[in-house]
C-alpha cells in the first residue's frame, strides 16, 4: 500500500486484466477518448500500441499512472503504457508486449479498423491474447471481411462492438415471436455492419434466407419487417466506453454472434 503524491489517501495497484489496443494513426484520437473513460471502470494494465511502419526502426514508450478514489480512504492505481512501434518493430508486436503481461490475468486486444488477416503483426497478437475485440462498423465493404473473420473463431474468443450495438433491437425483435416467423424481408436503417449482422442473426435464427435492404445512417435508427416498422426498443444506446466496458466483462464465445456472421456471408 502506498500514498498518492500530493494526497494522504493510500492507493493499491489493482489490475483485473491486461488490456492491449492496436491503434493506427487514424484511430489515435478516438482510442484515447474511450480509454480515458474506461480506466476507472476496469483497473488494468493498458498497453496501447501505435504502429509506425514507415518510421526508422526502433521503439519508444511512455508510462502513465492514474489513481481513482474507492470509498473515503483508498485509491485504486492503474497503468497505461503507450508504445510507438517504429519500422520493423511494427511487424512483431507480440514480442514487445509479452514481457509486460500480468501473470495469471486475461489479456484483451482491441483492434481498431479491419484486421489484416494473415499479416504477421495481427497473427502474432492473436496467438498471445485471450480475447479479440473489434468494431466492424469501422470496416469497409462488409459483409466481405466477415468471411475471413470467421476463420479465427476457433483460435481466439471474439467480440464485435457493432454486434453489441444491436442488442436492444435483437431483444425487441425476438419479443415479436412467433409473428416474425414468416418474415421475408428486413430493412435496417443504420450502419452497414448493423444491417448485415441483424439480417445474419435473423437468418440464423429462422434457418432460411432473408432479403436485406439497407438504408445508410450513422447509428441504428429503425428496423422494418416486410415493410412494417418494428417497435423502437426502450432506453438509450450505450456510449462507446460502455460498450467496450461490457465486452471486457465477457470471457466465453458468443455462438449466436458467430452464427450471425456466418449467415451474413451466406
Amino acid at each position: 500500500m502506498r500514498t498518492v503524491p500530493g494526497s494522504n489517501a493510500p492507493y493499491q495497484r489493482t489490475s483485473v486484466m491486461t488490456h492491449t489496443a492496436w491503434v493506427p494513426p487514424e484511430w489515435a484520437e478516438a482510442a484515447e477518448d474511450v480509454l480515458s473513460d474506461l480506466a476507472e471502470r476496469h483497473p488494468s494494465r493498458t498497453i496501447v500500441l501505435f504502429p509506425r511502419p514507415h518510421e526508422a526502426d526502433g521503439l519508444d514508450a511512455t508510462v502513465e499512472v492514474d489513481a481513482f478514489p474507492v470509498g473515503d480512504s483508498r485509491q485504486v492505481c492503474t497503468e497505461t503504457i503507450r508504445i510507438n512501434l517504429n519500422g520493423r518493430r511494427a511487424l512483431a508486436p507480440a514480442s514487445v508486449i509479452q514481457p509486460l503481461l500480468l501473470p495469471d490475468l486475461p489479456v484483451f486486444l482491441r483492434w481498431r479498423g479491419v484486421p489484416p488477416f494473415g499479416d504477421p503483426a495481427f497473427e502474432s497478437l492473436v496467438d498471445v491474447v485471450d480475447r479479440l475485440i473489434v468494431d466492424s462498423t469501422e470496416w469497409l465493404d462488409v459483409p466481405a471481411p466477415y468471411e475471413q473473420f470467421g476463420t479465427i473463431f476457433e483460435r481466439v474468443v471474439v467480440s464485435d462492438i457493432a454486434w453489441a450495438r444491436t442488442s436492444r433491437w435483437r431483444v425487441q425483435l425476438a419479443s415479436l415471436w412467433p409473428g416474425i416467423d414468416a418474415v421475408q424481408r428486413i430493412r435496417v436503417t443504420g450502419t452497414a455492419a448493423q444491417a448485415q449482422l441483424l439480417a445474419g442473426w435473423l437468418r440464423s435464427r429462422l434457418r432460411r434466407e432473408l432479403e436485406l435492404e439497407h438504408a445508410p445512417a450513422e447509428r441504428l435508427e429503425g428496423v422494418e419487417l416486410d415493410g412494417k416498422p418494428a417497435p423502437f426498443p426502450p432506453g438509450d444506446p450505450p456510449s462507446p466506453a460502455d460498450l467496450l466496458s461490457d465486452e471486457l466483462d465477457r470471457f466465453e464465445r458468443d455462438r449466436i454472434y458467430e452464427a450471425a456472421v456466418g449467415a451474413a456471408t451466406g
